[in-house]
């Protein structure tokens, strides 16, 4: 036998085998697109988050997955979902949610959740399987998980915000040599849609230079109807010629609601504002030390009217200004020997 014979005797005994093998078992060949025809076919068409229960430290993401069908029912499909951390990339949860059997056509949403920490970014990774085969993959970025308000926290209710109506007015009471009776105002505001429970309010008066509490009050913030504003008024007394901050904060069975902060200047030389912008600095004892030979024309003024008198029993901040003085003066001297 020559070789072309024998190649096509090989031929067909492979196509004779093929034919009994086909007719042995009739789905070893089957075309592809036959398949999901007759398995159907299901997929993701989005995916929606939004946020669950937000907590102190923790938070619940709520994952719509929207999975389109066509075709025959699909049986045992399972939707994961798997949080990852984009920083670290370490799993941070994993919840798998059973969907049943899929059929109709059309789409249909699955719901699902993840928890996750009230901080950085976080991949969320979501599988469709149906009878654990992998059918369908997408994946959502999420990120300011911080900015998302505890549920604790969450209040319609606070101070107000405007370009002219002041937030915080502070008005003198009563004033003599020594003390100063300051009656001071805030607006609160409802932006709900509902009537606010009482609230606290708590007021706190610090001393500008030295950071110390002169007074502090409280008043109680009644009931306020949707989209009003109310004005609560409370009284502090503190010593006299001196510039102050005035802090304010809303509390809710003891859970800091909102916050803001206010002036009151009643030093005529110096005045103060809110929300200033601290800047850190490196300690330097040169930006505390003057040249001998300077002289402060308002040195007698301070000692007979000014905040540093101590002399004439005049009750305020000298004893700290005076402190401050006398530690200013050991490192100066120090630094020169």
């Amino acid at each position: 036998m020559d070789t072309r014979t024998a190649l096509l005797a090989a031929a067909a005994a492979l196509l004779l085998a093929g034919a009994v093998g086909a007719v042995a078992a009739p789905d070893a060949i089957v075309d592809p697109r036959e398949v999901n025809e007759r398995s159907g076919d299901v997929r993701i068409v989005d995916t929606v988050v939004s946020p669950g229960e937000v907590r102190g430290e923790t938070a619940t993401l709520r994952l719509g997955v929207d999975l389109r069908h066509r075709g025959p029912a699909v049986e045992n499909v399972t939707v994961r979902h798997r949080a990852i951390g984009v920083d670290s990339g370490l799993l941070v949860d994993e919840t798998t949610v059973d969907a049943g059997t899929v059929d109709g056509g059309g789409e249909r949403t699955v719901n699902g959740t993840v928890d996750v920490e009230r901080a950085g970014g976080y991949r969320i990774e979501t599988v469709v399987f149906a009878d654990g085969e992998r059918r369908a993959v997408q994946t959502t970025r999420v990120g300011g998980v911080e900015a998302l308000t505890p549920d604790y926290a969450d209040s319609r209710v606070g101070f107000t915000e405007s370009s002219v109506w002041p937030t915080v007015a502070v008005s003198v009471r009563e004033a003599d040599n020594e003390t100063a009776t300051l009656s001071v105002s805030l607006s609160v505001t409802n932006r709900g849609d509902d009537a606010s429970e009482s609230l606290d309010l708590r007021v706190l008066v610090r001393q500008a230079e030295s950071n110390v509490i002169a007074d502090e009050a409280s008043a109680t913030v009644s009931e306020v109807r949707p989209g009003r504003t109310d004005t609560v008024t409370t009284t502090v007394e503190v010593p006299a010629d001196y510039n102050y901050y005035v802090d304010a904060a809303l509390w809710s069975d003891d859970v800091l609601i909102d916050e803001t902060q206010g002036v009151a200047n009643l030093n005529p030389r110096e005045t103060i504002s809110a929300d200033e912008t601290v800047e850190e600095v490196e300690f330097a004892v040169e930006d505390f030390s003057r040249d001998e030979g300077a002289v402060d024309d308002g040195a007698d003024d301070a000692g007979a009217d000014g905040a540093g008198r101590t002399g004439d029993g005049t009750p305020g901040f000298g004893p700290v200004v005076a402190l401050v003085a006398l530690v200013g003066a050991a490192l100066a001297a120090r630094r020169r020997r």
